[in-house]
């Protein structure tokens, strides 16, 4: 079975890994490129948008998954994330060269690496094939690691901060 993307709306590009999964091997079989990338997203910003159009161009379809709540809480702390994971998808979702958005809630992309097997996984340059905790699984998969967006200079956790910070009027 070949499952065929539609036109999206926004919301319709947040998928369930089940769905998503059925909807990448229909892609793949037709020779699509698949990248896949995934973070917190919380307080989306510049740092965010170039990470995610690099890792767009490497590819023809581009998949970013997203840390739930509970996972977003106990990678950043006490008090994070900001927006609820469901927002955190939709802002993502609107974003034109994002193709499909979905969550996850383990530690590590490993389980999600297995369903999806996107031809490519994306992260941020503040990460290298050495310090990628999925890197058994990449190799383990053929999948290969690309290294997108600028210099690491833009964060969340220092947005916040510096919101903190501010006194207003």
């Amino acid at each position: 079975m070949v499952v065929v993307p539609r036109k999206h709306r926004s919301k319709d590009k947040v998928v369930d890994r089940r769905s998503l999964a059925a909807i990448l091997t229909g892609l793949r079989a037709s020779g699509k490129t698949v990248v896949l990338t995934n973070g917190v997203f919380d307080l989306l910003h510049v740092g965010h948008t170039r990470c995610l159009e690099d890792a767009r161009s490497r590819g023809d379809y581009l998949v970013v998954a997203v840390n739930t709540d509970k996972s977003a809480e106990k990678l950043k702390g006490k008090g994070h994330p900001i927006l609820p994971c469901d927002e955190r998808m939709e802002l993502l979702a609107s974003i034109g060269f994002v193709d499909y958005v979905t969550s996850f809630e383990e530690d590590t992309a490993d389980d999600l690496l297995e369903a999806l097997k996107p031809t490519m996984y994306a992260k941020g340059t503040d990460y290298t094939l050495k310090t990628l905790p999925e890197k058994d699984t990449l190799k383990k998969l053929e999948i290969k690691a690309v290294f997108v967006g600028d210099k690491k200079g833009h964060s969340s956790s220092k947005l916040i901060a510096k919101i903190r910070k501010k006194k207003f009027d």
